[in-house]
């Protein structure tokens, strides 16, 4: 990722801080919350490596390729999730796929995205660009709380194992990734 290197270290300790989060889900007892957390790690890791600034570490061609590997892997076991269960593999299948997406990018053409030379931005760019920015606005909105509830009940009167289960800390992770994703796809 190319851009201003306070701002692209910031993306890079937000979308780590997000990662070592959702690692931190995965002990939840909450299974809604195990059953999205590692692909959201997943998620926050690798944005956290690609978007370490090119002029500390420029990654050889490899490694873009290992990227979109690993992240057309996510993709496909957020495909086949979502034939099943709808919802949020479907917003997992979307980020894995940009993600997988950037990385050939950067594999096939580094130093034109370096010089962000070429004739615009492509149309799968600007539709992945739109869709962020359309999750990232309404994630936002369903951080509002809509009632006040008891810190540390659950919705059902039942009392949460603690700050790991919360779902707004969840949303909050979310909206953040998908911060990040906006950036990224905008230094493309």
């Amino acid at each position: 990722m190319h851009g201003s290197l306070s701002a692209t270290w910031l993306l890079v300790a937000l979308c780590a801080a997000t990662g070592a989060y959702c690692l931190l889900r995965l002990r939840s007892a909450v299974e809604e919350q195990r059953r999205t957390a590692g692909g959201e790690a997943l998620m926050g890791f690798g944005m956290a490596l690609m978007a370490v600034p090119a002029a500390v570490v420029a990654p050889p061609r490899w490694a873009w390729l290992l990227y979109a590997v690993v992240f057309g892997g996510a993709a496909l076991r957020a495909l086949w999730a979502s034939r099943s269960v709808r919802g949020h593999h479907l917003h997992h299948l979307v980020g894995t796929f940009a993600m997988a997406y950037m990385a050939l990018a950067m594999a096939v053409r580094p130093a034109a995205h370096a010089h962000h030379g070429g004739a615009g931005a492509p149309v799968l760019t600007g539709l992945l660009l739109v869709y962020f920015t359309v999750y990232v606005l309404w994630t936002g909105a369903r951080l509002a709380p809509l009632a006040t509830a008891s810190p540390g009940v659950a919705p059902g009167g039942t009392v949460s194992a603690g700050w790991g289960d919360r779902p707004e800390l969840a949303r909050a992770c979310r909206l953040s990734m998908g911060i990040g994703m906006l950036a990224m796809l905008l230094a493309m």
